[in-house]
């Protein structure tokens, strides 16, 4: 062998040495690998063993705390049950108790009853011995029958009755007499108001003069400021028109009417017109128509001779001179309303000066009512209560338009007053053909339903009465019919107050004797 093919066998030899060797190698370094991930595997393991067996007694020692508790509640409740049914049977057994006490109770006043009975029995015996024994005796005494003695006994009561009865009519007499002097004041009174009316109407815009038509331009003022100042300082509408020389201010509220043209003439008389002076002015106007409005109040209850209105009456009495009804001052109306009050009551033999002082009062409630919800009359009647204590004034103003259920002699008079001072010649400016026509809407909305045989619209059209045909309708159909057509009436019509609708069925059973 040459040294070139030993150098070949010798490199071969090392690849093939060398190739076991790394494989060896390889070999040995998995197998430490795999020795070492099992190690780590065993030891992981042994740490969710670990893991495992601790959540595992964990868990059996929260199972067990678990049925501790619900057998400690069990047992408490049991405890607790068996208490209350030992309360339950300790109750029961004392109601047993009771009711054996009382069941003896009982047997024992049955006996005791029964022994009462047979000495009622022997004594009421007893008494008919000895009533008998002295009938006998009395007859041997008086030497008169039984018969007799009664006979004698009725002719004395009825020597007494006759006493007796003549006593009792004379007082009856006194009692019928006095009756019928309320009676007579009742039905006078009754005679008298069936005149009365309603008043509904107003004025709700007043006229300013000008001096000239260029005063018109000054109040507008550069881009409606002055005119705007002026309304929102009064809460009045300022209506500048094609009218020459005049403005006219419009609005619900007489007094802020009032206040609006007393400052507009102040404005128009100092020619400085901007807006600041305008809130300047109506401040002093307003003081101005408040003082007036005291004054008013204190003059008219002095006219009518009527002392001692609380200050706050005073005040409303005197608003009523800035408001109108179809053109009559309502202050005005009320003094006469006052006057003629007074007169009926002396005529009635009544309280004069009450009577004075519900006319006077029965429209007060006009000055707030715009305010206040609710008819005149009622609102009037919650003022008077509150500022006067007089029950018989506050009958008077409520009831002076029947919206009350029930109306006594002082609604009647000043139902009566009001109607005489509304319904004279020139009081009012109110159509004739306006009248006719609100009563005939009423009578037809009436007229309009099934079963309607008449309808009557009465007391100046504050009611309607309405006969049906009872054959048609019944006693339960009246009240539907007077229902729907007070619906009717509320969806149909303006009206002041209310309108009392009364629904009338009548049967009329009528033969011949022959």
């Amino acid at each position: 062998m040459n040294i070139t093919t030993i150098s070949v066998v010798t490199i071969i030899f090392a690849f093939i040495i060398g190739g076991v060797a790394g494989a060896a190698f390889v070999f040995f370094f998995r197998r430490f690998r795999l020795t070492r991930e099992m190690r780590t595997a065993e030891r992981k393991a042994s740490s969710l063993r670990a893991e495992a067996e601790l959540k595992a007694r964990e868990v059996v020692r929260e199972a067990k705390e678990e049925v501790e508790k619900l057998k400690s509640a069990t047992e408490a409740e049991y405890r607790e049950r068996r208490l209350e049914l030992q309360r339950h049977e300790n109750r029961v057994a004392q109601k047993e108790t009771t009711l054996e006490h009382k069941i003896e109770g009982v047997d024992h006043r049955e006996r005791n009853l029964a022994g009462k009975e047979k000495q009622i029995e022997s004594i009421r015996t007893q008494l008919e011995e000895a009533r008998s024994k002295q009938l006998k005796q009395l007859e041997l005494i008086s030497g008169m029958s039984t018969a007799e003695a009664k006979q004698a006994l009725l002719e004395a009561m009825e020597i007494e009755m006759r006493e007796e009865a003549s006593r009792r009519l004379h007082q009856w007499e006194a009692e019928l007499k006095e009756e019928a002097s309320k009676k007579a004041q009742e039905i006078l009174s009754g005679a008298i108001q069936r005149s009365a009316s309603e008043v509904v109407s107003e004025t709700t815009v007043a006229s300013v003069p000008l001096p000239s038509d260029e005063m018109k331009g000054r109040l507008i003022g550069r881009e409606g400021r002055n005119i705007r100042a002026l309304e929102q300082a009064t809460g009045v509408d300022l209506i500048i028109d094609d009218t020459p020389e005049a403005v006219t201010l419009s609005s619900f509220d007489p007094v802020r009417r009032e206040v609006a043209r007393v400052a507009l003439n102040r404005l128009i008389l100092d020619g400085r017109i901007h807006p600041a002076r305008i809130e300047e002015v109506v401040v002093k106007a307003k003081e101005e128509v408040d003082a007036t409005i005291y004054s008013t109040g204190e003059q008219a209850a002095y006219q009518v001779g009527v002392h001692g209105l609380h200050p706050e009456l005073i005040k409303l009495l005197g608003r009523l001179k800035f408001r109108t009804s179809y053109g009559q001052n309502v202050l005005a109306h009320s003094i006469e309303v006052a006057y003629l009050a007074g007169m009926i009551a002396s005529e009635l033999g009544a309280n004069v000066a009450t009577a004075k002082k519900a006319g006077l009062l029965h429209d007060i409630g006009k000055a707030v009512d715009r305010e206040v919800e609710g008819t005149h009359a009622a609102i009037g009647a919650d003022l008077v209560k509150q500022w006067d204590k007089s029950a018989e004034v506050v009958q008077g103003v409520a009831e002076h338009h029947f919206e009350t259920d029930t109306t006594s002699m002082w609604g009647f008079i000043i139902s009566a007053a009001d109607a005489i001072s509304s319904a004279r010649p020139g009081a009012r400016r109110e159509s004739l053909e306006g009248y006719l026509k609100r009563l005939k809407a009423l009578e037809d909305i009436a007229n309009s339903f099934k079963g309607v045989e008449k309808s009557f619209a009465i007391q100046a059209g504050r009611e309607i009465r309405i006969l049906v045909k009872p054959e048609e309708i019944d006693d339960l159909g009246s009240m539907r019919l007077a229902r729907d057509i007070v619906k009717k009436i509320e969806e149909g019509m303006g009206y002041p107050g209310q309108i009392k609708v009364t629904v009338v069925r009548e049967t009329r059973a009528i033969d011949y004797a022959k």
